[in-house]
């Protein structure tokens, strides 16, 4: 019976084993270092801050596998021997494969900084991440300030996290302002001021120096390279982006840049190797998508897409239109399509920001053929069936605007602003459109 080998155990590698076990009757094994039973990452901040339990992250009871003969290894996998088609534990077992599939996700990024490696260092990555945050800032006496470095959405959760437990933060961030390599100005500012309103210490435009250790090998304090300033704390969060997770196939005879390379159909250059998740980068980009995608659905989707090839049904990875939701505290946030930080020559922008605030939409089109090219939003929860379809149908700018209430989750607020926001649009863009009435028929795309 063929052999399906599994290195991890996030949603990449589980759902492919899921995917496969529905299509076939092929023995599987799974193979994690860092826990027995699959988990959701995105909930260990929710862990933290009381709403749920541990288990409670589990998607599937225990005896899901057993049921679904899929096998658990835990284990770590030092290196791979494709030639004889064989892994390498760390306890020096040899470990057979008729095909591999490298599923091992990321790892936070570290950029040789004295004192990375003290104790609380942390990333917000793992299990092993959580049960340290435990150990090292459970409350605000045994830690009385935390230090965040990196400005992306995992510190922004972490700053989150330790500021449900009282424990004061601060944040540094190397740009001159908070994620503003993704998010245009106006967006960017808007997360600032959230970040402060909540109390929490946002240093722009700095960079981390050295992390300082006491008597014991434990964090003391960090340094600022800009200014020099020491800032006493106890535990210093890493968050300044992540990289595959892939040290243990550097030296195989599988392809690697940043991640390991692969075809559409997520293939390696090794016969019967392939990789997907965080861990996989493509060798030619697709459309305008990064070539490594560190998104969950991302990784959901690429199991899909293999357990069919595994399977005898040779399918190429399809991602489709890019999307993706986060949280900035309390702002929610959705983008669909493409907004960049800064709009290209054919580009123009639509920006209109509520009162408060924390609501905002920003609309990107060609302004030219004023096709619409994506969408922000924050505060405003969206439809992605909606905008599925207008990308897709390649729609105008102003087809859009007129049926954004067929978009929005909900009606109440846009029924209340949707003259404001189509008459900035219509005075801005010398239009003079007019909203449509809400059709289910739009949302859902039947016709």
């Amino acid at each position: 019976m063929e052999h399906i080998v599994i290195i991890g155990n996030g949603i990449s590698g589980v759902t492919a084993a899921r995917h496969i076990r529905k299509l076939s009757d092929k023995k599987i094994t799974i193979i994690s270092s860092e826990t027995e039973h699959f988990f959701s990452r995105t909930a260990l901040m929710y862990v933290y801050m009381g709403h749920m339990k541990f288990e409670n992250t589990k998607p599937y009871e225990d005896w899901f596998w057993d049921k679904n003969r899929i096998a658990l290894k835990k284990a770590l996998v030092k290196s791979i021997d494709s030639n004889n088609k064989q892994l390498l534990l760390s306890n020096d077992e040899r470990f057979s494969y008729d095909k591999l599939i490298i599923a091992t996700g990321s790892k936070p990024n570290k950029f040789g900084w004295p004192g990375q490696d003290l104790k609380g260092v942390i990333g917000m990555y793992h299990k092993q991440d959580l049960e340290n945050l435990e150990k090292y800032a459970p409350n605000n006496k045994e830690c009385k300030r935390a230090v965040i470095v990196g400005g992306g959405l995992i510190g922004i959760e972490l700053a989150e996290m330790l500021h449900s437990r009282n424990v004061p933060v601060t944040f540094l961030v190397r740009e001159d302002s908070f994620w503003n390599g993704v998010l245009p100005q106006e967006e960017s500012e808007m997360i600032n001021k959230e970040i402060i309103d909540n109390h929490i210490d946002l240093r722009l435009g700095v960079n981390l120096k050295e992390i300082k250790a006491d008597a014991s090998g434990k964090v003391k304090s960090i340094v600022i390279a800009e200014t020099g300033e020491e800032i006493e704390c106890n535990v210093v969060g890493l968050t300044a982006g992540v990289s595959p997770n892939i040290n243990f196939v550097k030296d195989s005879a599988i392809e690697t840049n940043r991640g390991v390379l692969v075809n559409r159909f997520l293939e390696t250059n090794t016969k019967d190797v392939y990789a997907i998740g965080d861990c996989a980068e493509q060798k030619v980009a697709i459309d305008q998508r990064r070539p490594i995608e560190a998104v969950w659905y991302t990784g959901r989707m690429m199991g899909e897409t293999l357990a069919q090839t595994i399977c005898g049904k040779k399918t190429a990875y399809k991602p489709g239109h890019w999307f993706n939701s986060a949280k900035f505290i309390d702002i929610e946030y959705q983008t669909y399509g493409w907004v960049w930080a800064k709009p290209r020559e054919n580009e123009a922008r639509f920006f209109w920001q509520h009162k408060d605030g924390k609501k905002a939409i920003h609309v990107n089109f060609d302004k030219n053929t004023r096709e619409f090219i994506g969408i922000n939003t924050f505060g405003i929860r969206m439809r992605h069936e909606f905008f599925d379809k207008v990308l897709t149908e390649k729609k105008e700018v102003e087809y859009v605007l007129k049926n954004l209430a067929n978009a929005n989750f909900d009606p109440e607020f846009y029924k209340q602003h949707e003259q404001e926001i189509i008459s900035k649009f219509n005075k801005e863009n010398n239009t003079s459109i007019k909203a449509e009435k809400k059709s289910w028929s739009l949302i859902f795309n039947r016709s």
